[in-house]
C-alpha cells in the first residue's frame, strides 16, 4: 500500500509540473506600453483584440481571431488578445482560459483601471464597450477600430488591402 502511495503521489507531482510549465506567461501593459509595442515593429501588421474571459461576446468572436491568422500565415500579421479581466483575477482565470480554449495568440494584460484615462491612449474612437479590436500597421499608418463582435470576412479583406499596398 505505501508503495502505491508514493507512485500516485509521484504521478500527481509530475503532472503538477507538466501542467505547469505549459502555461503561458500573462505580460501586463499599461496602454502607453502596449501602444508603444505596437509602433515598434513598423513591418507587422497588428490585429489587437480587448476582450474579457467574462465577456460572452468576446468569447464567441475568439475563434475568427483564428480564421485571420490562417488567412495570413506566413505574412507579418501578428493576433494579439488584450485581456480585460479584473486585476484581483487575472493571474488565476486568464492563464486557465487559455488552457481551457486551447487559445494558440499571445495574450497579455491591460492593467488599467480607469477607462476613461486608457481608452484615448488606445483609440479615440472606443466608446468603452467589449469586444473591441484595433487594426493597427504602422508602415501604412493604418488604424481601424471596432466596436462589438467582427467576423474574419470583415478583418480579412481590410488587411489584405493594406499588405498589399507598396510604400
Amino acid at each position: 500500500m505505501r508503495l502505491k502511495l508514493k507512485y500516485i503521489f509521484t504521478a500527481l507531482l509530475c503532472a503538477a509540473i507538466i501542467n505547469n510549465s505549459s502555461a503561458q506567461t500573462i505580460t501586463a501593459y499599461k496602454a502607453e506600453d502596449l501602444m508603444k509595442r505596437l509602433s515598434t515593429n513598423s513591418d507587422t501588421f497588428y490585429v489587437v483584440n480587448f476582450w474579457a474571459t467574462w465577456c460572452g461576446p468576446c468569447i464567441k468572436e475568439l475563434p475568427e481571431f483564428d480564421k485571420v491568422a490562417d488567412k495570413f500565415r506566413g505574412r507579418n500579421v501578428k493576433v494579439l488578445l488584450v485581456s480585460l479581466d479584473f486585476p484581483d483575477q487575472y493571474e488565476k482565470r486568464i492563464p486557465k482560459f487559455i488552457n481551457k480554449k486551447n487559445l494558440q495568440h499571445e495574450v497579455v494584460w491591460l492593467n488599467e483601471t480607469k477607462a476613461n484615462e486608457f481608452i484615448p491612449k488606445i483609440d479615440n474612437r472606443w466608446q468603452g464597450s467589449i469586444p473591441a479590436t484595433l487594426l493597427y500597421y504602422k508602415k501604412n499608418k493604418y488604424t481601424k477600430f471596432f466596436e462589438g463582435i467582427v467576423e474574419a470576412k470583415e478583418l480579412n479583406p481590410l488587411v489584405g488591402k493594406q499588405l498589399s499596398r507598396l510604400y
